[in-house]
């Protein structure tokens, strides 16, 4: 049964229902609710609706959303007389409300690459606001540190229909930038080149409640506001801080379309929050929790969340990067106003967080890659994965033994179905005491690695926060006696909950010292008979406690510092996996890269590994939404993720799971897992003909494994997600802006996956821009712009390249990448309507950090004039180390070019390298269109300068 409220779906009550029997009467016993809260028990959200209502009493023009010509906000904040100054790179500015008169410090601070980050709390504040979230996400540990801050700023003042303006111009190599203060009421506008495009507070909904003296009780009564406390169900959260949310209206001018804020099984063009019909009547909410069986189309809470907007039309790229990690509620509503010429639309947005200090970063772009060169400027990039990571993953809860986890390893080799890693969930454990092995099931564990090693594969063990409360168990004992836990509101005892082991304590990452000895937990010499080759997996780590309200840490719990739990939470599972990337990235002489799952994450965690969508279902509709939510992950800098292929809970059927395969190929994390309790779903289990279409799939993503490798060389250099909604590579092209049944896997690849349980359904297909497009595997070619539909049979799928895309892979099958780094490449050269082409080629180690020292090779590959070049990249490094990985990889040649789309039939190639030149006759296949060749054995070196010309 599913239970549903307006904010969350639980099925079988607050908890996982594969607990075991008895663990699970215990804890049902206990829980006091499988509910969680609406918008009508978030006290500080339903304030700031009141605060608004206000506004739109006080100009009721503001209610309607179809107004035409944006109406004056009543803001009750003005910009304090004679308080506006530049001081170098920030514009300060006090601002205080009509009746409170509490003054508020305002700072605008310019960035070079055109980005404005704007800052507000309390000039004096009773006591300090929560302002550490910049020191866990920001490069150079927030304040600015890192930044390179705009110069030759110009302030100038004025009056406008008799308010005071101030506005601050500067420019970058790119576009001319503006800043527009208005004093009464407290507004400002963002431009471009003399455009608007952000606005903040035109709708007057700034508000920040001003920390205060807790009043005494009789005057705070029964607190109907939730001020000082709340209730929900039988919990109290009492707040000796009292009220100190904020909120701030941030309108984007002339766009129809945001995107971003993962994670929510949402639409990846995000619905109004106003309207139930077109939308929703709820805001999207921002506070990670574990919720199993997560209802789908619904904007509720889920495992991760990123606080990062985008604006797109035809012109501009814009983005909002909201830096808070307390409790956060986005409502999303849409107008038109009246212009010049027509009606400009207008998306409204209103932010609203519990605590901490006001901190927004507003990015004008104007392209995509400029709006990501600015937001990775912030927070960084996602760094280059440990190569096996890019494979097949298996995982299931559980497998159950040593014995079981080497014989599915034999049977992949058996069936001929490569794979990277083999993952144990908790039961591997001596009693969930994490760390530990239970000997019982699994023997020799230091044996076991050693065998998967040796056929290629890896081991990942799953680590979750909580911690056993045992007086026998080290890690307790240790952290307990250091104070490394985090304690209850009155910060006397350990706060303790109920997870997975029963009683349970969990450490507090904002302790440094707790953290790095945390990190040290995963060194060799204390997780016994672990092995370089085992890896992590953080589960858990919202963090999820049972029996407590929405099945997390109560808000009033405290951290070092003496912060509440309610200002970091949506930190909690990114620091966690920050501990265990530093743990693992210090277990070993010299260091490799680690590489760790996450299931919760914020801003900030694509540094330490990947994460994925949570605890699906085997549901047509949740591959769907596995689209949505990974695109929308992208979108926000979280390019490593994926979801559970053939669904978490529940057992799909044979056509379901082969296109769940055949669409988790092309997303950036590949696993497969399943709950305890379903069906075991190995491939070869299904039989023919369904094994051998699925092992088909798997082994493509081998096949490509050179090009998501250098993909993901791309985002580490330049924050470009992996993979992307349409419009990103097709900007102007309106009927994409809303498209999510087809996305590009880099500027390459398009995959129209098969969505549906009707397996006769037709796929439309919407092939943009004027270029050829072409079948990756049957090389058909597609003239657009062209809109064409097609119906395929369970073993095909409908995959294209871009015309104009040379596309590295290695065609020969083996047991994993670890036997492929030496294996030969293949070049695709897909050719445009311009007869050229291009595309790079990555290559490193796959496994340490000598790729900082030079130790690459990185090829850029041009096919024009009839002549295909390879040239190193700009990037390449004339170092010691670069010379020592070249001469490695001296044997790695080039095996074959296939030509696609070619307007003659050449007959020779002539191949030059190294100023030798010898022939090679082309061969010709069967091509539907156009013309395809083969230039087999051209022999020529990957670290070298080459050229083939077609004669």
């Amino acid at each position: 049964m599913i239970i549903k409220s307006p904010f969350h779906t639980r099925v079988n009550g607050l908890f996982h229902t594969a607990i075991s029997a008895v663990l699970l009467s215990q804890v049902a016993q206990a829980a006091p609710s499988d509910d969680f809260k609406t918008t009508e028990n978030i006290a500080f959200y339903l304030r700031h609706q009141a605060f608004t209502e206000t506004i739109l009493q006080a100009d009721p023009a503001l209610s309607q959303e179809n107004s035409g010509e944006m109406p004056h906000a009543a803001s009750p904040y003005t910009v304090v007389s004679d308080s506006v100054y530049l001081n170098g790179h920030t514009l300060v500015a006090t601002v205080q409300h009509d009746s409170t008169k509490v003054p508020l410090r305002v700072e605008v601070i310019f960035l070079k690459n055109g980005t404005v980050r704007v800052r507000a709390q309390e000039e004096n504040p009773l006591l300090p606001r929560y302002d550490d979230t910049q020191k866990y996400v920001l490069r150079g540990e927030g304040n600015n540190l890192g930044y390179a801050l705009a110069s030759d700023l110009k302030h100038y003042r004025e009056l406008v229909d008799g308010v005071k303006v101030h506005t601050v111009r500067y420019t970058n190599e790119h576009s001319a930038f503006s800043v527009r203060i208005t004093e009464d009421p407290w507004s400002l506008t963002y431009l471009e080149n003399n455009k608007p495009i952000i606005e903040l507070n035109s709708k007057g909904r700034f508000h920040l409640e001003h920390l205060r003296p807790k009043p005494d009780p009789e005057t705070i009564g029964d607190d109907v506001s939730g001020e000082w406390k709340e209730t929900f169900l039988p919990f109290t959260d009492s707040k000796t801080r009292g009220p100190e949310s904020f909120g701030m209206d941030i309108n984007f001018i002339g766009f129809e379309h945001v995107y971003g804020i993962p994670g929510h099984a949402t639409p990846l063009s995000l619905k109004t929050t106003n309207n139930e019909k077109d939308g929703y009547n709820m805001p999207y909410r921002l506070w990670n929790l574990d919720v199993f069986g997560y209802e789908l189309d619904d904007p509720i809470s889920l495992y991760g969340s990123i606080p990062f907007m985008v604006a797109h039309n035809i012109d501009t790229t814009v983005g909002v990067f909201w830096l808070n990690a307390a409790e956060t509620l986005v409502d999303i509503t849409r107008e038109k106003r009246s212009n010049v010429d027509n009606d400009l639309p207008v998306v409204n947005t209103h932010w609203v967080s519990e605590a901490g200090v006001m901190d927004v970063f507003l990015m004008p772009g104007p392209s995509v890659a400029d709006l990501y060169r600015q937001y990775t400027s912030l927070i960084e990039p996602t760094p280059l994965p440990r190569e096996f990571a890019l494979g097949y993953h298996m995982c299931r809860w559980s497998y159950l033994d040593q014995e079981d986890v080497l014989t599915v390893s034999e049977k992949m080799h058996e069936h001929d179905i490569p794979y990277d890693a083999i993952w144990l969930d908790i039961d591997y454990t001596d009693g969930m005491r994490y760390f530990t092995w239970d000997y019982s099931k699994f023997p020799d564990p230091v044996a076991m690695q050693k065998q998967l090693a040796h056929d290629g594969h890896k081991l990942v063990t799953i680590i979750d926060p909580h911690v056993k409360r045992d007086s026998s168990y080290r890690v307790w004992k240790e952290g307990n006696e250091n104070g490394y836990f985090i304690k209850n509101n009155t910060s006397t005892k350990n706060y303790d909950g109920w997870c997975w082991p029963k009683e349970s304590n969990w450490v507090d990452y904002l302790n440094p010292e707790a953290s790095k000895w945390y990190s040290k937990q995963y060194h060799l010499d204390k997780y016994l008979d672990s092995t370089a080759d085992l890896f992590i997996w953080n589960d858990m780590n919202e963090p999820s406690i049972f029996r407590m309200p929405e099945g997390t840490a109560e808000k009033n719990t405290k951290h070092y510092g003496d912060w509440e739990h309610r200002q970091v939470h949506n930190l909690y599972g990114m620091l966690n996996h920050r501990a265990t990337f530093e743990g693992m990235l210090t277990r070993e002489s010299p260091r490799k890269r680690p590489f760790i799952l996450s299931r919760s994450y914020f801003a900030g965690s694509q540094r330490y590994g990947a994460i994925w969508t949570g605890d699906n279902i085997a549901d047509w509709g949740y591959m769907r939404a596995a689209v949505q939510m990974v695109l929308s992950n992208n979108i926000a800098g979280m390019h490593f993720s994926g979801a559970d292929v053939g669904g978490f809970v529940g057992n799909p059927e044979p056509e379901l799971l082969i296109r769940w395969y055949q669409l988790g190929i092309w997303h950036p994390f590949f696993r497969t897992h399943s709950k305890k309790d379903t069906k075991r779903r190995e491939p070869w289990l299904f039989g023919e003909p369904y094994l051998s279409i699925m092992r088909k799939a798997i082994c493509e993503r081998y096949r490509m494994l050179p090009y998501w490798y250098t993909l993901f060389r791309e985002a580490s250099l330049t924050g470009m997600p992996i993979v992307r909604p349409m419009w990103m590579e097709f900007p102007k092209d309106l009927d994409l802006f809303a498209k999510e049944n087809t996305f590009m896997v880099g500027s390459s690849i398009m995959v129209a996956p098969s969505l549906d349980s009707d397996l006769t359904k037709p796929i439309d297909v919407t092939f943009p821009s004027q270029e050829n497009w072409y079948n990756m595997y049957t090389h058909a070619s597609y003239f657009a712009p062209i809109k064409r539909r097609f119906v395929t049979d369970l073993a095909q799928t409908l995959v294209y390249v871009r015309g104009g895309s040379i596309i590295p892979t290695r065609e020969r099958q083996r047991r994993s990448s670890a036997f492929m780094k030496q294996d030969p490449f293949t070049l695709y050269v897909y050719v445009s309507r311009n007869d050229t082409a291009s595309g790079k080629l990555y290559i490193d180690d796959g496994e340490s950090y000598d790729y900082e020292k030079g130790a690459f090779i990185e090829r850029e590959f041009v096919y024009a004039e009839d002549k295909l070049i390879s040239r190193s990249s700009p990037f390449t490094m004339e170092s010691a180390e670069h010379k020592a990985f070249l001469d490695k990889m001296n044997n790695v040649c080039i095996e074959r070019v296939v030509m696609i789309g070619l307007t003659s039939q050449p007959t020779v190639a002539i191949i030059r390298e190294n100023g030798a030149e010898r022939e090679i006759l082309l061969e010709y296949g069967n091509c539907r269109t156009g013309s395809k060749c083969v230039i087999r054995d051209p022999t020529v070196c990957i670290g070298n300068d080459w050229e083939i010309a077609l004669n």
